[in-house]
């Protein structure tokens, strides 16, 4: 529940990773090679072992973090020096340590950031490894510590840019989760884009690492964050409405979201970087954006300014209130609408915690035909959930020159006595039609919950 943006009007986005990497190796003294990330392109430490130091053994917080002031110049200079990620940003801990004297880093993840590696422009020799790998190396210092004439040493090799990397995309560990805080009924994040190790376009008014000491100037950068992958989807959706002049917004969210890809390229689903199990749509939403499929979709879930009107009188909004957004007189229906029945390209079936046995819940979608005027589309349903049967009528969509729209209701039945919920409070599944060439896809999440 950390996914923010939570309007069902605003496309909200999650970040993955590409089939692009920078890799750095960790070389141990006891010979074992540890893999990380570095966009370290500096004076290398061409194999030299370096000694190998963990301020954070003290049990101080601020040295095992490297904050600033926080190294004794003593007994980190000419060492390579471990530093946890966390609280200051992670190419300010380079500065301490190069400022201490240290002559490389290695940026340890915690618990917390898992196995998600974020590439750094350092100001010296510096690699990030995982938790698994800090904790190993960590194990290493400890280990050579308490044996007399043994030393902990390492090196740091930089093996540049490397493409073809797989598994990709692979879901980012930073970022954040549904189900939707404010509005369960709408599934958040829509999407996710490519949002890790992004090459943009840089100011030369400051340095890559942003730091003030930083006297290098570049043109580009390479940037993580969904602030990376966000505006590849405003990208995405510039060029969808210059093809498609008469779509409205929704209809552009749509086209993405129906398109989306949920198969990386090992034709398995995409990976959670946190968890190394598969993504569902609290992480993913509909899945990676896939730009060329979303260009023709076949049919889109449209939505007008009168639906969200409906929608925020459905939550309890009042005349009054949605008119500071419509700057219009506003009306609400008399039968207080469904918010779940807001035409969006995904499906949240909440059942309350207290239901017994059998319950289900009705949803009503329109689509609107942007493909061939003449075409059949068919329904295939995805649900292996224990307890949940999804049922749809009619299960064939017909179209012509003079239809274009088309209607159908989708039943799910859950029965909470067999339900069998996963780890984060839900099941998953979805509904697709297809004429043979296009295949729309939504995703359907089925919960329960006590009502927000």
């Amino acid at each position: 529940m950390s996914v923010t943006n939570l309007a069902p009007w605003l496309t909200t986005v999650g970040a993955g990773t590409i089939d692009r990497d920078f890799p750095s190796q960790v070389i141990l003294g006891n010979g074992k090679k540890l893999s990380g990330v570095s966009l370290y392109s500096g004076a290398a430490l061409k194999g030299k072992m370096y000694e190998l130091v963990y301020p954070g053994k003290s049990g101080a917080l601020a040295d095992s973090l490297c904050m600033d002031n926080s190294l004794d110049p003593k007994m980190v200079r000419g060492k390579i020096v471990v530093c946890d990620r966390g609280s200051n940003p992670r190419v300010a801990k380079g500065l301490v340590v190069k400022k201490a004297g240290g002559v490389g880093m290695i940026l340890a993840n915690g618990i917390s950031n898992g196995e998600g590696l974020v590439g750094d422009a350092h100001l010296l020799p510096a690699c990030a490894v995982g938790a698994d790998e800090g904790d190993l190396i960590k194990a290493y210092i400890s280990y050579s510590s308490s044996h007399r004439n043994a030393t902990a040493t390492a090196t740091i090799d930089f093996k540049g840019t490397i493409l073809g990397i797989k598994p990709a995309p692979v879901l980012a560990s930073f970022s954040a989760r549904g189900p939707n805080g404010l509005n369960p009924e709408i599934l958040k994040p829509d999407l996710i884009a490519p949002g890790v190790n992004i090459l943009a376009a840089w100011s030369d008014a400051v340095g890559p690492t942003g730091l003030d000491s930083d006297s290098r100037r570049t043109e580009f950068n390479i940037l993580s964050g969904t602030s990376m992958a966000c505006p590849h989807v405003s990208g995405a959706a510039a060029l969808l409405k210059s093809a498609h002049p008469d779509w409205s917004p929704a209809a552009v969210r749509s086209a993405m979201m129906t398109t989306a890809n949920v198969f990386d390229n090992r034709n398995l689903v995409v990976i959670d970087e946190a968890s190394g199990n598969g993504s569902t749509p609290y992480e993913f939403g509909a899945g990676h954006l896939n730009l060329g499929r979303a260009m023709d979709p076949g049919l889109v879930y449209d939505i007008t300014s009168n639906d969200y009107v409906n929608f925020l009188c459905g939550i309890g909004y009042g005349p009054q209130v949605i008119q500071v957004i419509t700057k219009t007189k506003v009306s609400c229906p008399v039968r207080k609408p469904s918010p779940e029945n807001l035409n969006y390209p995904s499906l949240v079936a909440i059942f309350p915690v207290t239901a017994k046995g059998l319950s289900s819940k009705t949803f009503i979608r329109t689509v609107t035909n942007v493909g061939p005027a003449n075409s059949v589309y068919r329904l295939k349903v995805e649900s292996q959930a224990k307890g949940v049967t999804v049922s749809v009528r009619p299960s064939r969509l017909v179209f012509s020159e003079s239809v274009k729209k088309r209607s159908f209701i989708v039943t799910v039945n859950a029965n909470t006595r067999t339900l069998e919920l996963g780890s984060n409070g839900a099941v998953f599944g979805s509904l697709s039609w297809s004429d043979g060439k296009h295949v729309v896809r939504s995703p359907i999440v089925v919960t329960q919950m006590e009502p927000l």
